[in-house]
């Protein structure tokens, strides 16, 4: 899967998961600069419904909604260049494939009030800038950071492996290094940070031939580029022409 999270990729996995094996193991390789939490969860759900054990493979990056779609597997590999990140909301904007995050809106939000209350000329100039954000994406953006926990929680107990307990005590762990801390949503959260708050992540030695033949495998997916989806018996490149 190599997309940014939102509502359609439910569909574009459900295609390829409808008739998946209930014994057998699953492995998605994940790469994705995040999207929507709820999705999110919906697709951890999902995933750990349709196999035996789930392991989420991060070649790169599965940054905030992907950082808790990794939350629900059982295990997940990660590499020297593997990277999770803050679980900070985003939001598409009008060119529906841009995202920005929740903090963002608010902090920009903030500066320009601070800014034109300090000098009320500068109103055209900050409304011009922040053309993109309306009042009510603003409010989405606070109501969705508050989530954040909620959403955490819920891909950890989507792992069978977790009781609830453990998953609160997890979320514990997680909430200043992938919440409440990062003031930017680029933060780096490897594979030696996501060991340390007791994430079941396996570090791959780079020179081993399993990392080195997932590395080959996700450049092939990289050079085709744009989202693809693909599973044993179809593949799906949403937006692709021809």
């Amino acid at each position: 899967m190599r997309d940014a999270i939102f509502p359609d990729g439910v569909t574009y996995l459900e295609e390829l998961l409808f008739d998946a094996d209930p014994a057998e193991d699953l492995h998605m390789m994940l790469d994705s600069p995040g999207g929507d939490g709820e999705t999110a969860v919906r697709l951890a759900r999902s995933a750990q419904a349709r196999c035996a054990r789930f392991t989420v493979i991060v070649p790169d990056q599965a940054k905030s909604a992907a950082t808790i779609l990794a939350l629900g597997a059982h295990e997940i590999l990660m590499g020297p260049t593997s990277d999770l990140g803050p679980v900070d909301p985003q939001f598409q904007l009008a060119d529906g494939r841009s995202l920005v995050a929740a903090k963002d809106i608010i902090a920009a939000v903030a500066a320009a009030e601070a800014a034109i209350a300090t000098n009320p000329d500068t109103y055209p100039l900050h409304a011009s800038l922040l053309s993109d954000v309306s009042g009510l994406m603003v409010q989405q953006a606070r109501s969705a950071i508050d989530r954040s926990s909620d959403l955490v929680l819920e891909a950890l107990k989507s792992s069978p492996d977790r009781t609830a307990k453990a998953a609160k005590a997890a979320l514990a762990k997680l909430k200043d290094p992938l919440i409440d801390g990062p003031k930017n949503h680029a933060a780096v959260f490897g594979a030696d940070d996501a060991i340390a708050c007791g994430l079941p992540v396996t570090k791959l030695d780079p020179s081993s031939e399993q990392w080195q033949q997932i590395w080959r495998l996700y450049a092939k997916y990289f050079a085709l580029g744009g989202p693809i989806y693909e599973g044993r018996y179809s593949s799906r490149a949403p937006g692709a022409s021809g």
